[in-house]
C-alpha cells in the first residue's frame, strides 16, 4: 500500500508501522523523491490534541528561552528590528511575551491553543510582518504544502525549528522525535524535503543541518548564520539587546488602558 506525498505528490511508500498513543497501529510512508515522511491520515489527532502541550514536554521553559536568545541575535544581524514579527502556532505565548521582554515587535497567533501570556498582541491580518517564527510545529501540519502556503503570504522569511534526518527514515524504535506516545508528529522531513521547498518556494535555505530552520528571500551566507547561532547562547544575545528597549513595562501602561484583564 502506497500514498500521495502531501509535499511533492510522487508516490510515497509504505516503510513501516508504529504504535502511537500506545494502541494504534500506524502506517508510515516515504517519498523517495523529496525525503518526506509521512503517517497515513491521522485519524487519532482529537485524542492527541485533547491537551494543546503535552504533560511530557518538560522543556517546553528551557526550549523558549534559548530560542529568544537564538531569535533576538538572527534578526539583529539580518532584520529590521523595528518592524513587526509573528510568532505562527504561538501556543500559550511564552515565546512572544519573552521577545517583546527583550524588546521586539512581536505578535502570537494559535487557533488550537489559549494565549495566555501574550494577551492583547494578537495577529492582525492587516499587519506587515518582518519574520515569521514557527517553532515545533511544522512537524504538526496535516496539510504542510497549505500551512506553509499560508505562512509564506504573511511573510518571505520563515524561522522554523524542525529535527530533521538524512536518507532513509529511522526506524521507530531509532528516533525519539517520532514522539510516539503523544501522537501530534505526523510530519517529518529530511534535509532533502527542507531543499526540495526552498525550490518550490523560490527561497534560500540556511540551515543548522540538525533542527534550526531559515526559508528567506535573503541570501544568507549558512556558516555566518551557524556562527551566530552558537555565539547567541554564549553572551551575544546580551550584547545585541542593549540597544534595544524591553516592551514590557509599556506593554503593561497600552493593556492597562485596555483593560485587559483576567
Amino acid at each position: 500500500m502506497n500514498v500521495t506525498c502531501k509535499i511533492c505528490s510522487s508516490e510515497s511508500k509504505y516503510v513501516f508501522s508504529a504504535t502511537v498513543l500506545q494502541k494504534y497501529d500506524v502506517k508510515y510512508f516515504h517519498c523517495p523523491e523529496c525525503g518526506f515522511l509521512q503517517t497515513e491520515e491521522p485519524y487519532w489527532l482529537d485524542e492527541a490534541y485533547s491537551s494543546a502541550i503535552r504533560a511530557e514536554d518538560t522543556g517546553l521553559m528551557k526550549r523558549n528561552y534559548l530560542l529568544a536568545e537564538r531569535v533576538s541575535v538572527l534578526i539583529k544581524f539580518f532584520f529590521n528590528k523595528n518592524n513587526k514579527f509573528l510568532d505562527y502556532a504561538g501556543g500559550y505565548g511564552i515565546f512572544v511575551r519573552l521577545m517583546r521582554d527583550i524588546g521586539y515587535n512581536f505578535y502570537w497567533n494559535d487557533p488550537f491553543a489559549k494565549n495566555l501570556l501574550a494577551r492583547g498582541f494578537e495577529y492582525n491580518t492587516k499587519d506587515d510582518i518582518e519574520l515569521v517564527t514557527a517553532f515545533e510545529c511544522f512537524e504538526h501540519f496535516v496539510n504542510p504544502l497549505e500551512e506553509l502556503d499560508k505562512i509564506y503570504k504573511i511573510s518571505d522569511s520563515i524561522l522554523f525549528s524542525t529535527r530533521i534526518f538524512y536518507g532513509k527514515p529511522p526506524k521507530p524504535d531509532e528516533w525519539w522525535y517520532y514522539s510516539l506516545n503523544a501522537g501530534q508528529h505526523i510530519s517529518l522531513y529530511s534535509r532533502q524535503t527542507l531543499n526540495y521547498l526552498a525550490d518550490r518556494f523560490n527561497l534560500y535555505l540556511n540551515t543548522d543541518n540538525k533542527s534550526f530552520h531559515l526559508f528567506s528571500k535573503k541570501k544568507i551566507n549558512n556558516t555566518y548564520f551557524n556562527m551566530l547561532l552558537k555565539l547567541s547562547v554564549m553572551g551575544l544575545s546580551k550584547l545585541t539587546s542593549l540597544n534595544v528597549k524591553s516592551k514590557t513595562d509599556s506593554d503593561f501602561e497600552l493593556l492597562s488602558n485596555r483593560k485587559i484583564t483576567g
